[in-house]
């Protein structure tokens, strides 16, 4: 992880030559000045980067973790979260009403995707749904190509694998209402604007698309929150240098779930982008899993 530390330090904003070149020709107040001069900023875990920073840096956390995903996962979930991908699926039940087009984002080890084509076929004989894999990191779509291709479904058209942007999915790539089903797991706290995910997820998916998001959240239980803080800050990271050779990605994934925005935040956010939720409260536009750990949030687009 020294390229991250060496990303984090050229990272910072230098603004030094332009206040003295712009003491000539500045125009604005001292406060408009000085705002107009920062560079916009996000969180990367508990530090404060500049915006276009950020998405190397993830790039460089997951390019780190992509052959220890499982464990990476195992580690940030108590083993548990192939009962919540499980749950995820179970939930939405694909090929229900035939076969559905579905996009995965964030989804490049192909988990997700191989639960919903194991799901519809299992359930409903459906052979027909059909997965596109998107991700921004192609050292995690390698993962998940290598893991389809002891499949049934490795060379159909039912699974596909692309290296794309979440806030900027292709217009020429993925159109306009084209999608049934948008699933996003444990992806979306990484992104530099939920935001503009979500509207993305809006445009793609077809009126009546159902938006599906699974991902770690704010523990209600002040008794289980303080133990999940004490094993998350102590357990996890070291667990990263034993396992894993690498304690700062570990670091990071634990940071970069305490900043995900709380249950009712993010459910405003997805109505905020145009889809239609149930009501803010546990079951209705969320269901919390294992006391809230982590959360399903679905929005339909209406």
């Amino acid at each position: 992880m020294q390229s991250l530390s060496r990303a984090l330090r050229s990272s910072q904003p230098a603004i030094r030559p332009f206040l003295l070149s712009s003491r000539y020709v500045n125009t604005q107040t001292p406060s408009e000045s000085s705002a107009s001069s920062q560079p916009r900023t996000t969180s990367f875990g508990f530090k404060t980067v500049p915006e276009e920073a950020k998405e190397s840096l993830v790039k460089d956390v997951f390019d780190s973790v992509a052959s220890k995903y499982d464990l990476m996962n195992d580690a940030t979930s108590f083993g548990v979260h192939r009962l919540w991908k499980d749950s995820l699926v179970s939930s939405l039940k694909p090929g229900r009403k035939g076969p559905i087009r579905c996009i995965d984002v964030g989804g490049g080890t192909g988990d997700i995707a191989l639960r919903i084509l194991d799901y519809a076929k299992d359930t409903y004989a459906d052979r027909e749904t059909s997965v596109e894999v998107v991700d921004i990191n192609a050292q995690m779509l390698k993962e998940g190509y290598r893991r389809f291709k002891k499949t049934m479904y490795h060379n159909t058209p039912q699974v596909s694998f692309h290296e794309a942007n979440a806030q900027t999915l292709s217009k020429e790539q993925f159109n306009d209402n084209t999608y049934d089903l948008y699933t996003i797991a444990f992806c979306i706290r990484n992104c530099t604007s939920i935001q503009e995910v979500l509207n993305e997820a809006y445009r793609v998916l077809k009126p009546g698309g159902t938006f599906a998001c699974l991902e770690f959240s704010r523990v209600n239980n002040p008794l289980l929150s303080t133990i999940y803080d004490q094993y998350s800050f102590t357990m996890i990271p070291l667990m990263g240098t034993i396992l894993a050779g690498d304690r700062d990605s570990y670091q990071y994934l634990v940071e970069s779930i305490r900043k995900f925005p709380p249950q009712p935040e993010f459910a405003q956010m997805i109505r905020n982008a145009g889809f239609a939720t149930g009501p803010d409260k546990d079951g209705g536009a969320w269901t919390d899993l294992w006391g809230g750990i982590a959360s399903i949030h679905k929005g339909v687009k209406l």
